[in-house]
């Protein structure tokens, strides 16, 4: 099996969240640019100033503001990981049941989920990842496409 790390339970990418991605490029030109206007010397002084330069130099990180779910990342609560941990796959696209109701729940919110998990089944998990890899080195993210709540059509 090829390395797992960035692949979710659900058969995301990490490396095609924002957390991983957008969010630590962001967050590390705008340290550079505290530490250039000299906020580490005198900002000290500025109230919260302390706790916001720690959750930025966080965020500057993002194998510590998100590992990945197989270290702990993502929702403590996903029933996805805990559905997969029990059948023994190490994604969902591996299941018999693929696509359950939780991971058509879940796509309806991202909509390239199951056609990306119908790839990974027709490829195989490595040649996947590479693919997602290229994928991520265009800057894509699931944002971009991401379908949220407000925006899903009623039935």
């Amino acid at each position: 099996m090829s390395d797992l790390r960035f692949v979710t339970f659900c058969g995301l990418y990490c490396g095609l969240c924002t957390a991983r991605s957008r969010i630590p490029a962001q967050a590390n030109a705008l340290r550079e640019t505290i530490v250039k206007e000299g906020y580490d010397d005198w900002g000290q002084e500025l109230p919260n100033f302390r706790g916001f330069r720690a959750f930025l130099d966080h965020l500057c990180d993002p194998d510590r503001s998100c590992p990945g779910c197989r270290e702990g990342g993502g929702p403590p609560f996903c029933g996805i990981r805990t559905c997969a941990q029990a059948r023994g796959v190490q994604t969902c696209p591996q299941c018999t049941d693929y696509p359950c109701h939780r991971i058509a729940a879940l796509a309806a919110g991202y909509p390239t989920l199951i056609p990306d998990g119908r790839r990974m089944q027709r490829i195989g998990v490595g040649a996947w990842v590479v693919e997602q890899e290229e994928r991520a080195g265009t800057g894509f993210c699931y944002v971009d496409n991401r379908c949220h709540p407000y925006n899903i059509p009623a039935d």
